[in-house]
């Protein structure tokens, strides 16, 4: 099932999108709590994903108004963690990380035959060891087709390409094996990245902080597409377009670290809770980054994945007085 939140006339509602058309789940089922929202069909459920499909099999669901503002469908996020776990995209903004640093040299060929000589941009060991992650912050969600504001500290702006998982039941130390069991659906993240602010603040070993903290950082949607609609998430092509150009064009079978691998070592010694989204890292090629390109004010960010469907928002660059 494709599910959504929507607002009309001030009100936020629970949707199902079927062939084009918004069933209203929480019209539809006015007088349970799992349909008020998002976060309460979560928790609640098995039992509510299938009293959805009773109702949308029952012929008598109701449909929403044209006049609706589609939202993130999980507007506000228990909690979110972004992994790294996609070794393409790590060993491409490995190898711009370099030419961006001997960019600025007298001789910039020979820069960044010693940066790749010294060993500062290789991949880490820990990172084939385990997956890693960074808390984002929850109240930086929007949705698809809102114009994004890029900071006024920040004159390199950036899009990452991810899927994300959402977590559906409750659980602490989940094995690899039982982790899949915990996973309520699926989404598209676009993680948008002050590249400038993440180069400075990164040499202090944490964060990343304003790199990625702003007003609406972080995009979801357009739906969660449940996992029993998915039957491989690991065979999904994404794809990103700036202003109509391809810049991406990859496959989630290139992940190292799988959603179920994730889910078990982020849950060692720690109760992950339905409404968590985690996501994925980038895509190999899914950022202007491993370009060496990078978004202008005006540009158009468009992020499909395979079987979900398609965010995009527009960057404005904030004029300063």
């Amino acid at each position: 099932m494709k599910l959504l939140t929507f607002e009309h006339q001030d009100s936020e509602y629970l949707g199902a999108l079927i062939d084009r058309e918004v069933i209203n789940l929480s019209a539809s089922a006015p007088r349970e709590i799992s349909f008020s929202s998002m976060q309460n069909f979560i928790e609640a459920g098995k039992p509510a994903l299938d009293r959805a499909y009773e109702i949308l099999a029952s012929g008598t669901a109701e449909k929403a108004s044209d006049q609706i503002n589609w939202l993130a469908p999980l507007p506000l996020p228990a909690q979110i963690r972004d992994c790294l776990s996609f070794e393409e995209h790590l060993k491409n903004a490995f190898e711009s990380a370099i030419k961006l640093s001997a960019m600025g040299t007298d001789n910039p060929i020979k820069a960044e035959q010693e940066l790749r000589a010294s060993g500062q941009f290789d991949i880490p060991g820990v990172w084939y060891q385990q997956p890693l992650y960074y808390k984002a912050n929850r109240f930086s969600v929007a949705q698809s087709g809102k114009d994004i504001l890029w900071p006024e500290y920040s004159k390199i702006m950036d899009f990452e390409l991810e899927m994300a998982c959402v977590i559906g039941k409750k659980g602490k130390d989940i094995t690899k094996n039982n982790a899949e069991d915990h996973i309520f659906g699926y989404t598209i993240y676009n993680d948008f990245s002050a590249r400038d602010a993440q180069m400075l603040e990164s040499p202090g070993m944490l964060g990343p902080a304003k790199g990625k903290d702003f007003e609406d950082s972080i995009i979801l949607g357009p739906v969660i597409v449940t996992k029993d609609e998915i039957d491989d998430p690991y065979n999904l092509r994404m794809q990103a377009r700036i202003n109509g150009e391809t810049w991406c064009d990859n496959n989630s079978n290139t992940i190292h670290w799988t959603f179920s691998d994730m889910i078990a070592h982020i849950s060692m010694g720690e109760t992950l809770y339905p409404g968590e989204v985690i996501g994925s890292g980038t895509v190999g090629l899914g950022c202007g980054l491993e370009h060496l390109r990078f978004l202008n004010d005006g540009d158009i960010v468009e992020l499909e994945i395979e079987k979900i469907g398609i965010i995009s928002n527009k960057v404005i660059k904030i004029k300063s007085d």
